[in-house]
C-alpha cells in the first residue's frame, strides 16, 4: 500500500508580536506529531506546515498553535492564508495608540502640582494654569488611577491578555516585558494613591504614553509590512474574476472558474486577460510589464501566446484558453513570489537564536537594574523607574524583522522587474559570487537561429532532407530543431508523425521516420559514430552552426543555421566584468560558431564542444578553485550544471516557468536582468546587514542606557515613556529602510560600487 503524500497548509496566526512568537509557534507546531516541517512568517503572520495528513489533522496542527498561546483558523476554500489585520482593526488600533498618548500627554500635565520638586516649568505652568495648582493633589491622583485603569483596559487590553497567555504556556515574549513594565508602574502608582507618603511620585503618565508608543508603534509597522507585501497584493489582483466565454457563437459573461481548456474568450481592449491563450481572431500590444518586467508593449497576433493578468491594449482579440487557475503562468509568478518571501535568508538564523533568550536576558537585566538602584541609591523610586525603562526600551521585534523585512520587500521587487528569487538562501548565494558562466545558444544569443543552407549528400534531395529532418525535430524542443521545423513549414512542407523520437541532450535527435533510422546532430555525436565526417561538404561559416544527419547509418546531409547575440548580452557581460566577476562562456556548438558570438559579447574564456556532463564537469573545476560560481542557461542541458553551480540563474519565459529551474529565474531572458539580479541581491544584503546592526546596536547601547549607565558621570537617567518611544522607533526604523528597496532601480554600471 502506498504511503500518504504529504501536504502543505498555510494557516493565519493571531496574536504574534515579536520573533519570540514566532519561536514559540514553530515550537509547538514541530512538536506535533505527523508534522514534518514548519515555517513561521512574522511578515505575512501565518504559518506554513508540510505534514502528514494520516498522522496530524489541519484541526490538530490549529489546536497546536492555541496550545502555544495564539490563536489560528483554517483559511477559506481558495484561500492560502489570511492578514491578520483588516484595515478597520489597523484603523482601530491607531485611534487607540492617539488617543492613548493624548490621555497620557494630559496626564503629564496633571501629574505636574504633584512634584514636589518646584522647577522652572513648574513655574511657567502655574502662571498659565493656576486653577490646576489649586486642585487638591488627592483629587488629582485619584483622577490619573481612574484614567489610566480606563485607558489600560480599553487601548492596552490585547497586550495584556497576549502576555497573559504566554505566560500560562511558559512562554515570554515584548507583551510580557511591556505588560511587566506598565504593571509594576501602575501598581506602585496606585499604592502610592490609595497610601499617600510625602515625596512618594506616580508614573501615570509613563504608564499611558508607553502603552501609546507601542500601539503606535504597531499601527506603523503593520503599514509597513503590507507595504512590504504590497508586490504580492498587486499580482493577486491581477487576474479578472469573470471572462467574457464564447461557445457556439454566443458570448456571455461568466465567473472566470467556470471557463474550461479550449474555451473561446473575447477580450475587449482596456481589458486583462483571465487565462494564459493563444490568440485565434484579431491583432493587439499587450503589456505584459506586471509579469516579466517587459515594460515595451508587445505586438500579438493570431498564434501568439498571452499571459493571465496581463493588459490588452487596442485590439478586440478572441483567443483560446491554454492554462487555468493555478497552472496559469500568474498564478507560478504568484505562488513562487509567495514562497520566496515565506523563506529564510541564512543571516536570519542569527537573529532566530538572539530572539529566542532575549526576553528572558532582558527579564534578568532588569531585576538586576532593580536591585542595584535600590542597593545603590536606596531609592526604591529611581530602581522602579529605571527598570521600567529597561523593560519597554528592549525590542527584539526589530531583530525579528531586520532580515525577513528586507528579503519580502527584495523579492517582491525582483518579482516586477521580472526577476524570481526561490528564497532568500538564494539571494545570498547570488550576492557572494567570484565567477559567472553562461551558456550561449538562447542566453547570449536570441535562441531562435534560422536555417542558411541545406547541403544533402549521397543523392538525396533538399527537400527530401528537409522534410524528414523536421518530423525527426517536431519532437525536440531545442532552437536548432525550431530553426528546421520553422524552415520546413515556411516552404509549406508536410510530413508524417516520427515514430520512437528519442532526444539526446546537448547532441541531438534519434527517430524512425518514413521506415528509415534517422540520426540529426552535432559535430561531438557524429564522430563518435562514424570514424570520419565527409570532406567535400563546404565548410561552415564563421558564426554558423552545422547539424549532420544520417539515414540508416550513412551520412546523408548537413544543416548550417545561425543565431545572433541578444542586443543587451555585450552591455550586460561589460557591467558584470566591471563587478570584478570572471566570465566563461560554455557552449556544446562548436569552437567556430561559438568564437563570434563570444568576442561580440566581449568574452574571453570560451569552452565548445561541451556536453551536458563536460559543462557540469568544468563547473565544479571551478569550485574546486574555490571560486563560487553562478551558471545561466536556459536549456534541458544546462539543468545539471544550474543545480551543481552556487547560484543557478534560469533565462525563462513562461512556457519554461513550470520547470522552476536554478535558484533565480529571469523572465524577461535578457542578458541585461543577470547584472540586475545580482545588483538587486547585493543591495538586499547590505540592508539586511544595516537592518541587523541597527536592531543589534539598538538594544546593545539602549538596554545600558535605560539602566541608568550615564547616571554616575553625567546625572542622565531615561524616562520610562522616553524609552518607549524609543522601542517603537526601532521596528519602525527597520521596516523603513528596508522599504527603500520598493524604489530600487537596475543600475548595472554601478554594480561593482555595490560589492
Amino acid at each position: 500500500m502506498a504511503m500518504p503524500a504529504s501536504e502543505s497548509l498555510t494557516l493565519p496566526v493571531l496574536g504574534m508580536s515579536c520573533a519570540a512568537c514566532q519561536h514559540h509557534v514553530e515550537e509547538a507546531l514541530r512538536a506535533t506529531s505527523g508534522v514534518e516541517s514548519a515555517r513561521v512568517d512574522l511578515m505575512a503572520h501565518n504559518a506554513n506546515v508540510v505534514f502528514d495528513p494520516s498522522v496530524a489533522a489541519p484541526e490538530a496542527l490549529v489546536e497546536a498553535i492555541r496550545a502555544a498561546g495564539y490563536d489560528a483558523v483554517l483559511p477559506r476554500a481558495g484561500e492560502s492564508g489570511a492578514q491578520s489585520e483588516t484595515d478597520s482593526s489597523t484603523t482601530k488600533s491607531e485611534q487607540k495608540a492617539w488617543a492613548t498618548i493624548a490621555a497620557g500627554i494630559v496626564a503629564m500635565l496633571l501629574a505636574m502640582p504633584l512634584s514636589s520638586d518646584m522647577g522652572a516649568l513648574d513655574r511657567m505652568f502655574m502662571q498659565f494654569l493656576p486653577w490646576l495648582y489649586a486642585v487638591p493633589p488627592e483629587f488629582l491622583r485619584w483622577l490619573l488611577l481612574g484614567l489610566t485603569a480606563f485607558m489600560m483596559i480599553w487601548a492596552g487590553r490585547g497586550i495584556y491578555a497576549s502576555a497573559a497567555r504566554g505566560l500560562r504556556h511558559g512562554t515570554t515574549n515584548m507583551n510580557t516585558l511591556v505588560s511587566l513594565g506598565t504593571g509594576v508602574a501602575f501598581a506602585y502608582s496606585a499604592f502610592a494613591t490609595i497610601w499617600p507618603t510625602s515625596g512618594r511620585l506616580v508614573y501615570f503618565d509613563a504608564v499611558l504614553l508607553i502603552l501609546g508608543f507601542l500601539l503606535l508603534g504597531k499601527t506603523l509597522e503593520t503599514r509597513a509590512k503590507r507595504q512590504a507585501l504590497a508586490a504580492l497584493d498587486s499580482l493577486s489582483r491581477l487576474r479578472p474574476v469573470t471572462a467574457r466565454r464564447i461557445r457556439a457563437g454566443v458570448e456571455a459573461v461568466v465567473p472566470l472558474a467556470e471557463v474550461q481548456l479550449g474555451d473561446s474568450v473575447l477580450v475587449l481592449p482596456g481589458e486583462r486577460f483571465p487565462v494564459d491563450a493563444e490568440i485565434r481572431e484579431g491583432r493587439t500590444t499587450v503589456d505584459e510589464s506586471m509579469l516579466t518586467g517587459e515594460s515595451t508593449p508587445l505586438s500579438r497576433e493570431p498564434g501568439g501566446r498571452v499571459l493571465a493578468g496581463s493588459l490588452n491594449y487596442d485590439g478586440a482579440v478572441v483567443c483560446q484558453a491554454k492554462s487555468l487557475g493555478e497552472t496559469t503562468v500568474l498564478a507560478q509568478i504568484t505562488r513562487m513570489v509567495e514562497q520566496a518571501q515565506s523563506s529564510r535568508a541564512p543571516m536570519e538564523r542569527l537573529a532566530d537564536r538572539a530572539s529566542s533568550i532575549f526576553v528572558p536576558v532582558v527579564l534578568s537585566l532588569a531585576a538586576l537594574t532593580f536591585v542595584v538602584w535600590l542597593v545603590a541609591a536606596h531609592s526604591l523610586q529611581l530602581a522602579l523607574a529605571n527598570t521600567v525603562a529597561v523593560l519597554v526600551i528592549a525590542c527584539p521585534c526589530a531583530m525579528g524583522l531586520a532580515v525577513p523585512a528586507a528579503l519580502t520587500v527584495a523579492v517582491g521587487r525582483g518579482a516586477q522587474l521580472g526577476v524570481l528569487f526561490k528564497g532568500g538562501e538564494a539571494l545570498e548565494r547570488l550576492a557572494h559570487l567570484d565567477a559567472i558562466v553562461l551558456d550561449k545558444t538562447g542566453t547570449l544569443t536570441v535562441g531562435h537561429p534560422v536555417l542558411a543552407a541545406i547541403r544533402p549528400l549521397g543523392g538525396y534531395q533538399e527537400t527530401e532532407l528537409l522534410r524528414m529532418a523536421a518530423a525527426a525535430e517536431e519532437r525536440s524542443n531545442h532552437p536548432l530543431a525550431h530553426a528546421i521545423v520553422d524552415f520546413a513549414r515556411g516552404r509549406g512542407l508536410t510530413w508524417q508523425p516520427a515514430k520512437n523520437a528519442q532526444v539526446l541532450p546537448g547532441r541531438g535527435v534519434t527517430a524512425e521516420v518514413e521506415d528509415r533510422d534517422c540520426m540529426i546532430g552535432n559535430e561531438a555525436l557524429f564522430r563518435e559514430v562514424f570514424t570520419s565526417l565527409p570532406d567535400g561538404v563546404t565548410p561552415p561559416k564563421p558564426g554558423f552552426t552545422r547539424l549532420w544527419m544520417a539515414l540508416n547509418g550513412r551520412m546523408a546531409g548537413a544543416f548550417d543555421a545561425r543565431d545572433t547575440l541578444r542586443p543587451d548580452a555585450a552591455s550586460a557581460i561589460a557591467s558584470l566584468r566591471q563587478a570584478g566577476l570572471r566570465i566563461l562562456m560554455l557552449t556544446g556548438d562548436t569552437a567556430a560558431a561559438a568564437a563570434p558570438i563570444a568576442d561580440q559579447a566581449g568574452i574571453a574564456e570560451v569552452e565548445a564542444g561541451l556536453d551536458p556532463a563536460a559543462k557540469l564537469a568544468r563547473i565544479r573545476s571551478l569550485q574546486q578553485e574555490g571560486l563560487r560560481v553562478a551558471m545561466v542557461g536556459d536549456g534541458i542541458n544546462d539543468a545539471a550544471a544550474l543545480a551543481q553551480a552556487d547560484a543557478g540563474i534560469a533565462m525563462g519565459s513562461g512556457a519554461d516557468l513550470a520547470q522552476e529551474a536554478g535558484d533565480v529565474l529571469l523572465l524577461r531572458a535578457k542578458p541585461s536582468s543577470i547584472p540586475a539580479a545580482l545588483d538587486l541581491a547585493r543591495s538586499t544584503l547590505r540592508v539586511m546587514r544595516e537592518n541587523l546592526l541597527w536592531a543589534v546596536g539598538y538594544n546593545i547601547l539602549g538596554i545600558p542606557l535605560a539602566a541608568g549607565m550615564l547616571y554616575p558621570a553625567f546625572h542622565i537617567l531615561l524616562s520610562p515613556w522616553v524609552a518607549a518611544a524609543a522601542m517603537a522607533l526601532s521596528s519602525v526604523s527597520v521596516l523603513s529602510n528596508s522599504l527603500r528597496l520598493r524604489r530600487w532601480q537596475p543600475a548595472t554600471l554601478a554594480l561593482g560600487q555595490t560589492r
